[in-house]
């Protein structure tokens, strides 16, 4: 008599950075579990409402992943944030800054080079 074995559940971590605070939390889950269903499972959507499923940017390990993408054992699941600005235009602003400012790394800029 042939017995079912029983397959083991994956350890995954589900992570989401805010301003205020990070969640993070170690979840199990079945194999073939997808990453929306992971996220589902760490109570990420009840700790921080402001996370919306259909329009979640999520990644693994810093790659940017689908949400219907199967997890697998050990796997770091990332809830991306929408950007607050432009990170080019950002940086703009904070060179142009720093070179106004007349602090001896503007002036450096101004006088064209080191």
């Amino acid at each position: 008599m042939a017995t079912a074995e029983a397959v083991p559940a994956l350890r995954v971590l589900v992570c989401y950075a805010r301003p205020e605070g990070v969640f993070l939390k170690e979840t199990e889950v079945a194999p073939g579990t997808t990453i929306v269903g992971a996220i589902g499972a760490s109570g990420l959507l009840q700790a921080c409402p402001e996370v919306d499923p259909a329009t979640l940017r999520v990644g693994i390990f810093n790659k940017l992943k689908t949400p219907d993408t199967v997890v697998r054992e050990g796997d770091r699941i990332e809830v991306y944030r929408p950007l607050v600005a432009d990170p080019k235009s950002a940086r703009r602003k904070r060179v142009l800054k720093t070179r106004r400012g007349g602090t001896r790394e503007g002036q450096k800029w101004l006088r064209g080079g080191g």
